[in-house]
């Protein structure tokens, strides 16, 4: 098939289409649909209104879970009557499971107009074209990254915080991840460019940023520098105005001291770490192709918490890997007592087709991995919040988000994050300043669950406001998006650029 360009795309000026994102998945695919994103808006397509049916429909999907395509087929199921209920409109699928299945999406669900894959993003808009003048599907996946996303113009989905990859791909071979084979090898940005697109958030008001990476310590591997990472981690204390920077996620086997200095001597590098432990069991760790051993991720946490103690560690866990004993399930148990993790992201083992572990004997039946898991999540849910507690008493400076809650509305609270990332809701005493997303407040901790903390100030002076270039950032995409300018409420696509929201998810 002959590959496409950007170029090749003309925008219907006259007649601009809607679009909609749906995006399933990790943090790359939240980050890759900012880049559709963008390069739909920058090719004339405007974000669908939530009363409106879209011309367009994009799915970003995700291939890790065993359910991930039957999630997908109902929704392409549901949109068919959709569709044929609106002439012209178009369905897109992307992401990895698109490079997965490639032509059997289009077998499956025939009214799917375009096919794409993680590694030609930019491709989408001269696919959609050619799928309404040919009027039949198009599916172009290539085996090979056909250009860096971060290339691609970017609608941020919030103005006061940013992804920003640093390397996509992944080198590792572990025996349950399909993720290798859909994203590639690893492939490392120049740590100027990166540098370049945390300043251009910064410039635009954003005062935090994320640093991503299949395996983001890695980050190096191709110009052959071991200490990139911390190099960068350190680099990105030297940028005026960037106050909090995160990164996920790592890997336990080339997590190196060098890091953990930066990370405690770098000020603005928070006191957070994800790092995947998957398995607290030695036998299962190597089962999986995992190369470290849980001696080696506990030394990890001592010396991460002897240098940074307020640190919060968060992780995953898959329950109920292939030849997974009771003996393997209860020193995966014993590793999370040592650990107390703030929170972690537990998932039951699902064969993955193409997958080494698929092809393993002594699958473990449904119902042991069942059990096995909820004795897991219970563990889990005590650590937390004996952690949480913890921090009953003490003075958190959260940056406030946009987004209140399930309960906003009836609590009347805001929300934040500590710096260590967890979740806080709070009041506003009577005749304090409100704050706008992207400012800081300063508040008492009153209250602990295990996965959000409150905090209601008895009185004014117990609560202090912190206007920040984020805030204000946020209040000139809320004029833009009222129509004082641009009429976008992003004020425009552009390259590594925050702005709000990416259609409707």
């Amino acid at each position: 098939m002959k590959k496409s360009t950007v170029t090749e795309a003309v925008a219907d000026i006259a007649t601009p289409r809607s679009y909609e994102i749906r995006t399933f998945g990790c943090q790359m695919n939240v980050h890759d649909s900012e880049r559709i994103s963008g390069l739909l808006e920058t090719n004339g397509y405007t974000p669908a209104q939530e009363d409106q049916t879209p011309d367009l429909v994009v799915f970003n999907t995700c291939a890790v879970r065993e359910n991930a395509a039957n999630k997908l087929y109902g929704h392409l199921g549901n949109l068919k009557e959709t569709k044929e209920a609106h002439p012209g409109m178009q369905i897109a699928v992307g992401g990895c499971l698109a490079q997965k299945d490639q032509d059997t999406i289009v077998e499956r669900a025939p009214w799917v107009d375009v096919v794409f894959g993680t590694h030609n993003i930019g491709s989408l808009p001269v696919l959609l074209n050619r799928s309404r003048h040919n009027n039949e599907a198009q599916v172009e996946l290539l085996e090979a990254l056909e250009t860096f996303p971060s290339t691609l113009p970017t609608k941020r989905d919030s103005t006061y915080s940013g992804w920003v990859s640093i390397s996509v791909g992944c080198n590792n071979t572990c025996t349950f991840c399909i993720v290798p084979s859909l994203r590639g090898k690893e492939k490392d940005r120049r740590p100027g460019d990166i540098l370049a697109e945390v300043q251009a958030l910064v410039d635009n008001g954003a005062v935090e940023v994320t640093l991503l990476g299949q395996n983001v310590n890695t980050y190096g591997v191709e110009f052959r520098d071991r200490q990139a990472f911390s190099k960068l981690l350190r680099a990105t204390g030297e940028i005026d105005g960037l106050e909090r920077v995160r990164f996920t996620s790592p890997h336990p086997a080339s997590f190196t001291d060098d890091v953990i200095d930066a990370m405690a001597e770098t000020p603005n590098v928070m006191p957070q770490l994800h790092m995947p432990l998957q398995s607290g069991s030695d036998t299962i760790l190597k089962a999986m192709r995992r190369s470290y051993r849980s001696k080696r991720f506990l030394g990890i946490l001592d010396k991460v918490r002897e240098r940074i103690p307020h640190a919060a560690v968060t992780t995953d866990i898959i329950v109920g890997f292939p030849g997974e004993t009771e003996e393997d399930f209860q020193q995966t148990l014993d590793v999370v007592e040592a650990s107390r993790f703030s929170m972690a992201y537990t998932f039951q083992y699902s064969p993955r087709e193409g997958t080494p572990a698929a092809e393993m004997e002594d699958q473990i039946p449904k119902d042991v991995v069942q059990e096995r898991f909820e004795r897991l999540v219970a563990l889990q849910d005590r650590i937390a919040a004996e952690e949480a507690a913890k921090l009953v008493g003490t003075r958190q400076e959260l940056l406030v988000t946009n987004d209140p809650g399930s309960r906003g509305q009836e609590t009347g609270r805001l929300t934040g994050r500590a710096p260590d990332n967890r979740l806080v809701h709070f009041s506003i005493p009577e005749g304090a300043a409100t704050p706008r997303p992207g400012d800081f407040v300063t508040v008492p901790i009153t209250e602990s669950h295990p996965y959000h903390l409150i905090s209601d100030a008895a009185d004014v002076h117990e609560y202090h406001v912190r206007r920040s270039a984020a805030g204000d950032a946020w209040d000139r995409a809320q004029a833009d998006s009222c129509g004082t300018g641009t009429g976008s409420a992003s004020g425009g696509v552009n390259l590594g650029l925050p702005t709000l929201r990416i259609g409707a998810n």
